[in-house]
């Protein structure tokens, strides 16, 4: 785990975000707090995909997540011929239509692919 600050601007106005990385489940002091959850898994990881179904399911008992912005983000850094992609888009579009008003985006921080999106 870790934390970040870093300064926004959506739609002309600056924001200042405060991110805490978390390793494991969310608890109650976290659910309570947090105003937006970015889920992070493995493109070419099964088990890193069914645990952020079960982190979403285990933060949803904690707080509804209606009033909670929620993005799902898919990993492809490490995706080669000994280490295909398992997860495929249709899967992760599927449960972040099932988290509701989660956004979906796959990164490649090697190459780029929606970093800063």
């Amino acid at each position: 785990g870790g934390q970040f600050k870093r300064e926004v601007t959506v739609d002309g106005q600056s924001h200042l975000l405060l991110i805490r990385e978390e390793a494991g489940a969310p608890d109650a002091q976290f659910a309570s707090w947090a105003d937006a959850v970015i889920f992070v898994f493995s493109l070419e990881n099964e088990s890193s995909f069914e645990e952020v179904t079960q982190l979403h399911a285990l933060l949803s008992d904690l707080r509804g997540t209606s009033d909670v912005a929620l993005a799902l983000v898919g990993t492809q850094d490490k995706i080669s011929p000994s280490s295909p992609r398992v997860v495929e888009d249709a899967r992760a579009r599927a449960l972040c239509g099932d988290m509701r008003r989660c956004l979906y985006y796959e990164t490649c921080a090697t190459y780029g692919l929606n970093v800063d999106r």
